[in-house]
């Protein structure tokens, strides 16, 4: 019952912050008004990020909250005082998430600032939009907060996926009025290729088989017992994201139709690279000897980690081709409904990495939902 009971108020707590969200998205902020997109793509991209409805009190939805993780990283690496307070621990994380959380609303005002002067409002309707537009992203912030530690998932993903979901159905209903019944169609089938793929690539994993030697404590033996390490491709957007802006910024023909296939290498190559320097298999090497374990039929050390950095790069390659496939698949399925260039390019990037975010928030929260039965189901021989 006290299960159940969990579960129930989390998912309320989920809900409620979420329709709480979206009604701060249809508040309009007094005397505000919106810059001017005359490109569809980029008023599509913007809308995607805020929800739709920069007007509002909510205008910047969880912008500023995706934004400030990143410049406080690149602070970190150039301010020394910011890489000591990382490097104290659970006190340097506490202090460094103060300055994560100020960050987000001088990102918030920052952004307000700019709407002011893009919207040429006089003094006292811009300084009241600031302060609206200021005081809606704290409190996304700490709704953000609450669903992270109260509800299910990433407080973050979470809102940013609800109002992705708000934004996308009129897209495709505008798709749908051009082409007709082609448009579900193929929307349908790159959709589903999307999501199985990445379930397959998110979810798979090589395990490498370890032994752990015995040690003799007294007259009892401990360890020696079999296990793995699983090893991964690790999902990201950021590589379909880094090829769409170097195509954009090169002097490339967006109707040329080899620029899908330097798009596809670029993606690959981007993921290949960005997975092998992230995994360190020198390090899980040398963790295995101080432990005590091995690959059975592989010597320790440096050969061990030779032999887990030629499994891993396999891996790597498989996933870099897989991710180099979904997101293809987008930009291929836009082309058969005669989307132009310039807005195939930017729609098609877009969709594959919301499709994949998509997915991977429902992974993450499947995950938290499952771990969190497993710990009531087992606390009370835990006590």
């Amino acid at each position: 019952m006290n299960e159940r009971n969990s579960l129930r108020r989390r998912i309320l707590v989920t809900l409620g912050v979420i329709v709480l969200f979206r009604l701060g998205q249809g508040l309009p902020t007094p005397q505000s008004a919106r810059p001017p997109l005359s490109d569809h793509s980029g008023r599509w991209i913007l809308d995607l990020l805020t929800g739709g409805r920069l007007a509002t009190v909510f205008g910047f939805g969880v912008l500023p909250c995706l934004v400030a993780p990143f410049v406080l990283r690149a602070l970190i690496v150039l301010i020394p005082r910011l890489a000591a307070l990382r490097a104290e621990g659970e006190a340097g994380a506490r202090v460094l998430t103060r300055y994560r959380r100020r960050l987000v609303v001088v990102l918030g005002l920052l952004g307000a600032v700019g709407v002011v002067v893009s919207g040429a409002q006089d003094v006292l309707d811009g300084a009241v939009t600031v302060a609206c537009l200021t005081a809606g992203t704290a409190v996304v912030l700490r709704l953000t907060e609450l669903i992270t530690d109260r509800g299910f998932g990433d407080g973050v993903r979470i809102l940013l996926l609800a109002q992705v979901l708000a934004v996308l159905p009129p897209e495709f209903l505008r798709l749908y009025e051009r082409t007709g019944w082609a448009a579900v169609v193929v929307m349908a089938v790159v959709t589903l290729s999307i999501t199985v793929i990445t379930i397959v690539v998110a979810q798979g994993q090589r395990r490498v088989p370890v032994q752990y030697a015995k040690r003799m404590i007294g007259r009892r033996a401990f360890g020696g017992t079999p296990s793995y390490i699983p090893l991964r491709f690790p999902q990201a957007n950021s590589p379909a994201v880094l090829a769409a802006a170097l195509l954009w910024v090169l002097p490339f023909g967006l109707g040329d139709p080899w620029w899908i296939a330097v798009y596809f290498v670029l993606v690959c190559l981007f993921a290949f690279v960005r997975a092998a320097v992230a995994q360190d298999m020198d390090k899980v090497a040398g963790e295995l000897v101080r432990v005590g374990g091995f690959v059975p039929g592989i010597r320790p050390g440096n050969w061990t980690a030779e032999y887990l950095d030629y499994v891993n790069r396999r891996i790597i390659a498989f996933g870099a081709f897989s991710l180099g496939v979904v997101a293809l698949l987008p930009v291929a399925g836009l082309a058969l409904l005669s989307v132009t260039p310039a807005t195939l390019f930017v729609a098609g990037v877009t969709l594959q990495v919301v499709l994949v975010f998509l997915v991977s928030v429902s992974l993450d929260t499947t995950r938290q939902v499952e771990s969190l039965r497993q710990q009531r189901r087992y606390e009370p021989f835990l006590r």
